[in-house]
């Protein structure tokens, strides 16, 4: 069974190598990478890498509207001028928050689990998974680039009285 790696664990560092060969086995991993990532409901799972299951091949899972998809050997082709902070976390840095900016358009290639090429733009919330999960596949946490970009982190603290998630800022 597959679990997430936390932060600060050195497999989060990895480079991945690409993916040689869409087989069974990566097929398996990518459904059952599917299943973990639907468990995280607070905050919701949106996106996972192969670095956050300790594997080091150049994959990941994402979140697509209402479903999710496989994503096998990414590049963004292109990235668009126009930026925007996005309040960012994720499942290997649990708690954690901060303030990324990333192209809001951006253009990318991949395989899927059939192994189809595909070559899409992606704008607004895609885009940013996208660029959050390819982040991951270069050894890179969104904490990185919180750090390298100035921003902002915060820690959530828990809900208040009417369900509202509460943050507060720290100092890193």
């Amino acid at each position: 069974m597959l679990s997430v790696v936390k932060a600060p664990d050195s497999r989060l560092r990895v480079k991945t190598r690409p993916v040689k060969k869409i087989n069974p086995a990566l097929k398996n991993t990518l459904k059952d990478m599917i299943k973990l990532t639907k468990t995280f409901k607070d905050p919701e799972g949106v996106g996972l890498a192969s670095t956050q299951v300790g594997l080091t091949e150049s994959f990941f899972v994402a979140k697509n509207g209402q479903k999710f998809i496989s994503v096998i050997n990414p590049k963004v082709i292109s990235s668009g001028k126009r930026t925007k902070k996005y309040f960012e976390g994720c499942l290997s840095v649990p708690n954690m928050w901060g303030e990324v900016k990333r192209s809001t358009n951006i253009k990318v290639s991949y395989q899927d689990s059939g192994g189809k090429s595909i070559t899409v733009p992606l704008k607004g919330i895609p885009a940013w998974i996208f660029q959050h999960e390819i982040d991951h596949l270069n050894g890179i946490l969104f904490s990185d680039r919180v750090l390298e970009q100035k921003g902002k982190f915060y820690k959530f603290t828990g809900k208040d009285k009417t369900g509202t998630d509460v943050f507060q800022e720290i100092t890193i």
